[in-house]
């Protein structure tokens, strides 16, 4: 049965719109000028909103892996495939956008830094994860191997939330004792954009999510219809 998209889903939809447009008019209007970064610390806020997001659809897959194994019902790999593919582009997005800010502070758009490395192999393991279900075409045989692969490979995001903290690391500590190294002040306005920047990119990713999860479910269901006819 082919689903289409609900009306709270499209509510939805407008809601995050007007969401990511009102941060952007926030972290540029309402936030001031870090001391010494400049302008480019305001890529700060979608960076990391960007990063949390990827992790969040990452444990999505997790958990829905975990629910497939336990109940053999292909809608959680749906979901398990749709938490993976949109983590792996706004892991992809932070990953970018803190190239753009370490250009003018480290001098470099990459350095082998910890959070940077884990982050890389992360992405890696990750994008390894639709490798997999390609070389695999028995759909309950894939579901199976695949959602093994998403908890095992969920190992590598509590790896690379920590890595700052395990290893010297020249990144940023965003939460955390303001002692810690390369952690700066936030004032309030800056700490209301951050939250606001995470609020709002956790309702995208619920909206993109919904939609993905749509998707994967009615291409899966038309597949079946067409086999069935043959």
């Amino acid at each position: 049965m082919i689903k289409k998209a609900p009306k709270t889903l499209l509510v939805m939809d407008a809601l995050a719109a007007l969401g990511l447009i009102s941060a952007l008019v926030l972290v540029f209007f309402f936030t001031p000028v870090e001391q010494t970064m400049g302008m480019v610390q305001k890529v700060f806020y979608f960076h990391v909103a960007a990063t949390w997001t990827g992790m969040l659809g990452f444990l999505l897959a997790m958990v829905a892996s975990v629910a497939y194994l336990k109940t053999k019902k292909l809608d959680w790999d749906s979901a398990a495939v749709a938490g993976t593919e949109i983590g792996m582009v706004f892991v992809l997005i932070g990953i970018i956008t803190g190239s753009i800010w370490a250009k003018p502070i480290w001098n470099t758009w990459w350095t082998w830094d910890p959070r940077l490395t884990t982050t890389f192999i992360m992405e890696l393991i990750y994008a390894a994860y639709f490798v997999l279900r390609a070389n695999l075409t028995e759909i309950r045989q894939r579901a199976r191997l695949a959602s093994i692969y998403a908890i095992v490979g969920f190992t590598t995001v509590p790896l690379t939330f920590l890595s700052i903290r395990i290893f010297r690391s020249i990144h940023p500590v965003v939460i955390g004792d303001s002692s810690s190294s390369g952690m700066f002040a936030m004032s309030s306005s800056m700490l209301f954009t951050f939250i606001y920047s995470l609020v709002v990119f956790s309702l995208f990713f619920v909206v993109v999510f919904w939609h993905r999860y749509l998707l994967e479910n009615n291409q899966r269901n038309l597949t079946t219809i067409i086999m069935e006819e043959d």
